[in-house]
């Protein structure tokens, strides 16, 4: 046991010096996850508690970021910051993508008119227009929530899984091992979840890790624009909105919140080409992992 547990960190400490980037991003997310699973714990102060006395203060042993234009501990509400951007990045990245296998799986296996008609005038649609546009419209539309900022994120972003999905379904779908499956007398969906899905999971993970990056900063934006969690919850894009008026005088309330969204976004971004590295068997002899 002890054996395997110094291999394992010999063979981490080489992948972490071939790969510095990959080492990177997962430390960021590693922080990222740890301070929002554990905020509760972690934070110092309840994130909505005001103390006008001590507003706009720099950052102090008892305030490590500072505090805000009411008094509001900014490492407290950085940390249920992370919560809150966790559970919209998880939930947002959870729907897209189901709806982009169950879309773009069905395009890609059936084909013909089916194909023609969920590709043109479904994905192609909403691939059309920028998905924050897309995102921006319906949170106006649906008002500022939870609930209401998840769909209009996923809305916005399942387009872009199901085009994917269509593609490499497309690749494999008339593979020998899927035709022996099929003259074996197989179903549709035992053919799909049993020997498709598992050949062409590899570039999902890969564009689901990099699609968590582009829903923290969509949710982001649109809490900067009043389109989010609406106050007093602790949102990053709200954080760095409300921050604007102190800009010169006090830029901490600016330089942390923009901080923790660059943070979250480079770490996923890496981790997404650490796993394109990781799965991809030519990459990996060029880099001899």
């Amino acid at each position: 046991m002890q054996n395997s547990a110094i291999s394992t960190l010999a063979t981490l400490r080489r992948r972490a010096r071939r790969q510095p980037l990959a080492a990177v991003g997962l430390l960021l997310l590693l922080l990222f996850v740890a301070g929002g699973l554990a905020a509760p714990w972690l934070a110092p102060y309840s994130p909505a508690s005001i103390d006008l006395i001590h507003r706009l203060q720099g950052p102090s042993l008892a305030h490590p970021a500072g505090t805000d234009e009411l008094g509001r501990d900014i490492f407290s509400r950085l940390l249920w910051g992370a919560r809150l951007s966790l559970a919209i990045s998880v939930s947002v990245v959870s729907i897209s993508l189901a709806l982009g296998l169950a879309i773009g799986g069905l395009a890609g296996y059936v084909g013909g008119w089916v194909d023609t008609a969920l590709t043109t005038f479904a994905m192609n649609t909403f691939l059309a227009l920028p998905g924050i546009l897309l995102a921006i419209a319906f949170a106006a539309f649906l008002g500022p929530g939870f609930t209401n900022l998840v769909l209009a994120l996923a809305i916005g972003g399942w387009a872009g899984y199901a085009r994917l999905v269509r593609a490499q379904v497309m690749s494999v779908r008339d593979r020998e091992y899927v035709d022996a499956a099929r003259a074996l007398g197989a179903g549709g969906l035992r053919i799909f979840f049993r020997h498709i899905l598992p050949n062409i999971v590899q570039p999902i993970l890969v564009q689901a890790a990099i699609g968590m990056a582009g829903v923290i900063l969509a949710e982001a934006t649109l809490s900067f624009l009043g389109l989010g969690i609406p106050a007093p919850a602790p949102s990053w894009g709200a954080m760095l909105n409300d921050a604007r008026l102190h800009l010169f005088d006090s830029p901490h309330l600016v330089l942390f919140p923009a901080a923790a969204v660059a943070g979250a976004v480079l770490g996923f971004n890496f981790l997404g080409d650490a796993l394109r590295d990781e799965l991809d068997p030519r990459t990996r002899l060029e880099l001899g992992l």
